[in-house]
């Protein structure tokens, strides 16, 4: 049976149709104080969707929708192990890359606990090595940078996370530049390696299936500009200017990286959900295992949150609930993600993939095309720039978007300098003076100006966008670490409602196949006819282009 078909979701349908759909949020607020009522904290997290077009009844029936839909059990499923990523017969064990070392889960025969934190000293060891200068390259030299190739989960968390902790490199260890090649057109390692010296740089080859083009493509150029620069053969340059991350042991050992060299992941882990795991190795090396671990601790402790804490009250469940009411009573089906921190400048890209690599699916785990909505499209950017940008849509477009409001509510306190750090600080509070106002002005629309007199109609604003803000005390690594596994729970509660497999990515996959399939007719000019009219044309173009060069 459909969702759709349950009480509690046709509670919801004529809750939304007799009045909420309609509902103003600017009169919700009228009617009295709303903050005690509309907000939650947990691991460190303050979650406000007060702003949210919903009422006390609107909460409870989410809530009874969510006990319908068996979120209760699927928590205690997800959190022991059970197989729930159903197309691919595994389980989805994130959660337990971030358990601490004392702890145990089995899984068949087999504690992940103890394999993960095996793991992690391997990890530990290389990364003491590039912090102590030990480690050099083929001519003897020591190594200075380190490149990341990697693409999707690959790259997207490690570069996020390595670009919100930029303060907390360690002292007292040798500082190694760390980069990130991601494309598979080559650009950024085009832009990249001639700031480089081949005899002092390394390579962090990183990918789940081994298998991934992209990765493969830049690691192979990767090879010819190390050759040709250090005059070295490949095998002893994949031996020690290469580290290999991956499920893969075979493969990594068939391509020829030193044993010592290879850290090692599980398919219990999905590529979004990884920085967790060794592909997380440009995390520590930034910002040290110490920093790290602490970016474990504060999942952890959200973990632990999602899996105790009763619905009503359970951050993850009720962000999760809020997008099901917006994506599918209210019609908004796009969510911005709006950090007002630069540090924060790639998290809308890595909740994008989270979420729509997670829940853009039709079929349900039964196999039937849904007749509902699932994954809104997500996108973002940090906030005071996206205020210069397509605010303007948000305040007087025709479009209905959702709006997540991210902030740290203390900032620049490790400035020595008290004149530099006062104007830093100034700088912070207008950042969430801008964050504070902008969902404010969504909220009520002309209502937020006071005294404004008569309006001209280009100076209207509607309002009514609802938005949740989500504020930390201060970007550090545990609340970071809280922040992302929020949104991965929230994933995981929305894919259990809308009763979608939210761990496999099947239309990834494919795209992957049939790219092989066009870069064998354009690598050899055969098989063109094989293809659409369009394809034809367009990689006949690019053939003749080429050869008229």
């Amino acid at each position: 049976m459909s969702i759709t078909q349950t009480s509690a979701w046709q509670a919801l349908k004529d809750h939304a149709e007799h009045g909420m759909r309609d509902v103003h949020i600017k009169s919700l607020f009228a009617e009295g104080a709303r903050f005690n009522d509309f907000s939650r904290e947990g691991a460190g997290l303050l979650l406000d969707f007060s702003k949210q077009r919903v009422s006390k009844e609107t909460v409870e029936l989410l809530l009874a929708l969510a006990r319908e839909a068996g979120v209760e059990q699927a928590i205690a499923q997800l959190m022991r192990g059970d197989r729930i990523n159903t197309t691919e017969d595994r389980s989805a064990l994130h959660t337990a890359l971030r358990l601490p070392a004392d702890d145990e889960l089995q899984v068949g025969d087999q504690n992940v606990v103890a394999d993960v934190h095996a793991a992690l000293a391997d990890m530990e060891r290389l990364v003491k090595s590039l912090h102590n200068g030990e480690w050099k390259g083929v001519t003897g030299k020591q190594i200075t940078d380190v490149v990341n190739l990697g693409v999707g989960g690959s790259d997207l968390g490690p570069l996020m996370v390595s670009t919100a902790l930029e303060g907390f490199e360690p002292a007292g260890v040798k500082h190694i530049n760390i980069h990130f090649a991601s494309t598979i057109d080559g650009t950024q390692l085009a832009d990249i390696l001639p700031t480089l010296n081949p005899e002092t740089t390394l390579f962090v080859y990183s990918s789940k299936s081994f298998g991934t083009i992209d990765t493969k493509a830049n690691a192979d150029t990767a090879l010819v500009w190390l050759g040709e620069g250090t005059g070295k053969t490949e095998k002893e340059i994949k031996a020690q200017h290469f580290i290999g991350v991956s499920t893969q042991t075979a493969k990594m050992d068939e391509w020829g990286f030193a044993p010592a060299h290879q850290l090692k992941f599980w398919d219990w882990v999905g590529g979004r959900y990884s920085l967790w795991s060794a592909i997380g190795f440009a995390i520590a090396l930034k910002i040290g295992m110490d920093n790290f671990r602490r970016l474990l601790s504060g999942a952890h402790a959200m973990d632990e949150h999602f899996r105790h804490t009763p619905l009503e009250n359970n951050l993850p469940v009720l962000f999760g609930l809020l997008g099901i009411w917006n994506t599918d009573f209210l019609d908004i089906r796009s969510l911005a993600v709006l950090p007002y921190d630069g540090r924060l400048r790639y998290l809308p890209g890595y909740f994008q993939q989270l979420e729509m690599e997670s829940n853009g699916k039709s079929v349900t785990n039964d196999g039937k095309i849904v007749d509902y909505s699932t994954c809104p499209v997500l996108w973002g950017e940090v906030g005071p720039n996206g205020q210069h940008a397509f605010y303007q849509l948000l305040h007087q477009g025709t479009q209905s978007v959702a709006c997540d409001f991210i902030a740290p509510i203390n900032r620049y306190d490790e400035i020595e300098d008290e004149g530099l750090r006062e104007s830093f600080k100034t700088q912070h509070r207008l950042a969430l003076a801008n964050c504070f106002a902008q969902s404010r002005v969504l909220m009520l629309g002309n209502d937020a100006i006071r005294d404004q007199g008569e309006t001209p109609y280009y100076k209207r604003y509607a309002g009514n966008q609802p938005s949740s803000t989500i504020l930390v005390d201060r970007i550090a690594p545990e609340t970071l670490g809280a922040l992302i596994a929020l949104y991965e729970h929230k994933v995981f509660v929305q894919g259990i409602i809308w009763n979608i497999n939210s761990f496999d990515q099947w239309g990834v996959e494919l795209g992957k196949k049939i790219a092989l399939e066009a870069d064998g007719i354009l690598a050899s000019g055969k098989g063109v006819d094989s293809l659409d009219d369009s394809s034809n044309h367009l990689i006949q173009k690019v053939l003749a282009g080429q050869t008229a060069r």
